[in-house]
């Protein structure tokens, strides 16, 4: 019976999950919403960034993806070279605990 009742519950849960028309909280299916960004107040590179985004998200994602880890390594080489400048060397740091 407890195995029973365990496979129910599990099935009851995967029904109430998968599939969204049968929970209480679904109501009359709405129009379909279109999610764009504004891009009257913006020119250059944020008007094509924009416009990436409104035309297609999956080359707005990609791009994206690409562009994040670039942009942190510039922002750590720049980091570093101020850093060295100052006379801060991570590198050749004595760990104080010893």
């Amino acid at each position: 019976m407890r195995r029973f009742l365990r496979k129910f519950f599990s099935f009851t849960i995967m029904a109430v999950l998968l599939v969204p028309s049968l929970a209480l909280a679904a109501g009359p299916k709405a129009a379909p919403l279109v999610v764009v960004a504004d891009t009257r107040k913006f020119t250059g590179w944020e008007a094509w960034w924009t416009n990436l985004y409104n035309e297609s998200h999956f080359w707005f994602t990609v791009v994206t993806v690409i562009t994040i880890p670039i942009v942190g390594l510039i922002f750590g080489l720049i980091t570093d070279f101020i850093m060295g400048h100052i006379g801060i060397d991570l590198s050749s740091r004595e760990l104080a605990e010893h």
